[in-house]
């Protein structure tokens, strides 16, 4: 479980949750009073936890469903993208559950029992499921909620060693070697263009390459032949969590990249990239919609 899988609307979601489970302890309704005020203060008030009767499915249609929905939402967020509970994914349930608790929040202040008044709990109820309501449906298409909750750490982007990533002449490792990284692309740091060399031309000199090293070389081979001259190695985010896949066409993911985490990207093979993790597997991630270069 990755944190860095939120988003700021799912930030947002969870915020109107947490006021939406403390404002179902707050009166809902309370009663019209005219007379003096030591009759008043005994006038009966309602709240959805202890008068289901008068308020009949408040606390399931309003309260529940909103929270429930909001805890939906923020699980898929951990999950493989793509992971479907029947036609739907988790987030999808979630978001439907929480436009229902909205729906039910405007519609018991509309059928509020005659001589009752609106308390603060259905106040607070509608402000909540409003605000996780349009946090879950706008979300996905804007980029401000859509951005990481947690940064990647540090000011600015800074993934591996406290360096901004290097667009020219080489991929520019940041902070140069260190461990744990991959030895055909961290073992060389202080070469000039690392990349002028692409993957895929076998490098039969090179030191510190063990020979089993060279067939993932040459496997990439069939998947474009002799790599674009004019790519260049970049960083890149994710907006949300998805899969990285093994070179060599497996359907199992070995990895998944997380949003706010920078990861390398060495190669691309039509709409795909070859991505480098920070701990040194590389796959093919497919899915390269609205990625954020470094």
């Amino acid at each position: 479980m990755n944190i860095r899988s939120l988003t700021r609307g799912d930030g947002a979601v969870i915020g109107a949750a947490v006021l939406l489970f403390i404002a179902s302890f707050l009166d809902y309704f309370s009663t019209e009073c005219d007379g003096p005020a030591e009759y008043c203060d005994k006038a009966p008030s309602f709240n959805a936890w202890e008068d289901t009767d008068q308020l009949l499915i408040v606390l399931p249609s309003v309260f529940l469903a909103g929270i429930i929905g909001a805890a939906l939402l923020v699980i898929g967020r951990f999950l493989p993208e793509g992971r479907k509970l029947g036609p739907v994914t988790l987030p999808q349930l979630g978001t439907g559950l929480i436009l229902t608790s909205a729906w039910g929040a405007v519609w018991s202040l509309m059928l509020a029992p005659d001589g009752a008044n609106v308390s603060a709990g259905a106040i607070l109820a509608l402000l909540a499921t409003l605000i996780a309501a349009v946090a879950a449906f706008i979300t996905p298409i804007v980029p401000a909620l859509g951005a990481p909750l947690v940064p990647a750490g540090g000011a600015g982007p800074a993934p591996y060693g406290g360096q901004y990533p290097q667009q020219g002449g080489g991929y520019g490792y940041p902070g140069g070697p260190q461990a744990g990284q991959p030895g055909p692309y961290g073992a060389q740091p202080g070469q000039g263009q690392p990349y002028g060399q692409q993957p895929g031309q076998p490098q039969a000199g090179q030191p510190g390459q063990p020979g089993p090293a060279q067939p993932a070389g040459g496997a990439q081979g069939p998947a474009g032949g002799a790599p674009d001259p004019n790519f260049q190695p970049f960083w890149f985010a994710v907006p949300m969590a998805r899969p990285l896949f093994p070179e060599d066409g497996s359907p199992q993911p070995i990895a998944e990249l997380a949003p706010g985490t920078w990861y390398l990207a060495v190669e691309q093979r039509g709409q795909a990239l070859i991505a480098q993790t920070q701990d040194g597997r590389r796959g093919v991630l497919q899915d390269t919609s609205n990625i954020q270069r470094g």
